[in-house]
């Protein structure tokens, strides 16, 4: 973790943004749950076990600053919702949501990977980022249907 909370520190304070202690709780929560997907609000409920005085619009105005000092990835699900996940660079992935219970499962596939470098090649065109998300039913939602 140290490393990780090293770096966004780093990133705090090269755009001379200040560690405060409300920065501070949300980073370790984060980190400390680095493969997860937040709301603000399930981000809250997480932090004020640090920080019982810690409010929502702290939680949002952090993550704003966070999102734009791309320590987090905001997401959208096209639910009522964003979603928040730590930036870790060397991690792309996508993600399958469950639409029963918005459980959220991240994946990597080699053959969508080769696919983008066919695009590429094929439109002369430098892909920067993308982002795919497939929607349907988890193991766990299709069980309790049956």
């Amino acid at each position: 973790m140290s490393d990780l909370y090293e770096k966004f520190r780093n990133i705090l304070s090269s755009n001379n943004y200040k560690l405060t202690s409300q920065r501070e709780d949300i980073l370790k929560v984060l980190i400390e749950n680095q493969n997860q997907h937040f709301r603000a609000d399930t981000l809250l409920k997480k932090v004020k076990e640090k920080n019982p005085d810690i409010g929502l619009a702290t939680i949002y105005r952090n993550l704003e600053l966070f999102c734009e000092l791309d320590i987090t990835n905001e997401l959208d699900f096209d639910s009522s919702y964003k979603y928040y996940e730590l930036n870790l660079d060397e991690n792309h992935h996508h993600h399958l949501v469950c639409v029963n219970c918005d459980k959220i499962i991240e994946f990597n596939d080699e053959v969508l990977e080769k696919f983008e470098k066919k695009v590429e090649e094929k439109y002369d065109f430098e892909i920067v980022n993308h982002q795919i998300k497939f929607y349907g039913i988890c193991k766990d939602c299709s069980k309790k249907e049956k």
